[in-house]
């Protein structure tokens, strides 16, 4: 049976629909790992995404990395997606919305173990048939992943952005406040115990291909303070505008996409996403605004979740991390695409921040952390 065909029968006999059916290719994954698909369940007159990773050694990445380091990460990132859904999002609400997990299922890679089948436990109970024909199945395919979740364009989240004005942007930081604080107190040892895909330890071969600087030498001790904040949640990981889907008034919006979500300081989160919709003018002018915004909705948020942290401090140090943030981002463009177009005057200024002040032995703590904005000239 090929993978396509299973994922048919797979969703056919899940819904209990032989008339279930693929009727849309939404995109193929980074470097060809496998599919995002609309399929349509005609008994119960809704369309599901169904997301498959077929992993293969031969990848087809655009700048070339395309090693054992990469693959395996790839890889991994694909079932620590599969574990948010199935233990983490339900866990959000309207504020931080995500779609609602169903049902997903992984194949080991070079491995005779079972597959796991994750279940919503409130969607469709399943046969013990179901499951043990679905095991025997997919046991030829190492590596094969499956996850079906609602569909956002059929819950009115239909619009994408590839712009950004400045309402947008806000919507994005509501949900990111919303988000990090929902998770900033729980334990989620089950994910990426450090959040993003750009982090030092995963990025070696990156960091040799980078040309000796400042940043180099100093690139473990930037890492080394994000790492060690005192405070940190759960980090969406790729807050990209792109993943973000948004209702069509655009007062609403909904995230995708969390292969990478893991712990960290929700400012490399802020970072990322800022990066993402602004150019460098736009952020000299509106960067510090939108941070005074993402704090006061993180302290209301973390008010209503009834988080107990002391927000002063958790801001102070976040603040301060800012620039290291960065400067880590930074590192990892250098070395992946020198001439990426995000490396811009305002990343450089706030880069040289960091390496100024990373090691300064008062960062070592949260307490007496003072922020001084650097001057973006």
């Amino acid at each position: 049976m090929t993978i396509d065909n299973f994922v048919l029968h797979f969703v056919q006999k899940y819904f209990k629909d032989m008339n279930a059916c693929k009727i849309q290719s939404i995109q193929m994954l980074w470097s060809g790992y496998g599919e995002i698909a609309r399929y349509s369940i005609p008994n119960i007159g809704q369309t599901k995404i169904v997301k498959v990773v077929k992993p293969t050694q031969q990848g087809a990445h655009p700048r070339g990395w395309d090693g054992a380091v990469s693959h395996q990460r790839k890889v991994d990132s694909y079932l620590n997606e599969l574990t948010f859904y199935k233990n983490y999002a339900e866990k959000t609400d309207s504020r931080c919305r995500v779609p609602s997990f169903i049902i997903g299922t992984s194949a080991p890679q070079n491995s005779e173990a079972l597959l796991d089948i994750s279940l919503n436990k409130n969607v469709n109970k399943i046969s013990n048939d179901f499951l043990d024909g679905a095991s025997h199945d997919i046991s030829q395919y190492n590596g094969l992943s499956l996850l079906i979740m609602e569909d956002l364009d059929a819950a009115g989240f239909e619009l994408r952005c590839t712009e950004a004005p400045l309402s947008i942007v806000k919507l994005g930081v509501r949900w990111l406040a919303h988000f990090h604080a929902r998770f900033l107190t729980q334990t989620t040892d089950d994910l990426w115990q450090v959040g993003t895909y750009w982090h030092l330890a995963t990025r070696q071969d990156e960091f040799v291909k980078m040309e000796k600087s400042e940043l180099k030498s100093k690139a473990k001790k930037i890492d080394e303070q994000l790492n060690n904040a005192r405070f940190q949640t759960l980090l969406h990981g790729d807050a990209k505008i792109a993943n973000f889907c948004f209702s069509a008034d655009t007062e609403d919006l909904a995230a995708v996409d969390f292969q990478y979500v893991g712990r960290g300081a929700g400012i490399k989160d802020m970072m990322y996403f800022l990066g993402s919709c602004l150019d460098s003018d736009e952020l000299k002018q509106h960067a510090d605004s939108l941070l005074d915004e993402y704090f006061s909705l993180l302290r209301k948020a973390i008010v209503e979740n009834h988080v107990q942290v002391n927000f002063d401090e958790l801001e102070a140090e976040w603040r301060y991390l800012y620039a290291f943030s960065w400067a880590d981002f930074h590192r990892f463009l250098k070395g992946w695409a020198t001439e990426h177009y995000k490396i811009n005057d305002y990343m450089s200024i706030q880069t040289n921040f960091a390496l100024a002040k990373c090691y300064d032995t008062s960062s070592s703590g949260s307490s007496g952390l003072r922020y001084v904005k650097p001057k973006l000239t």
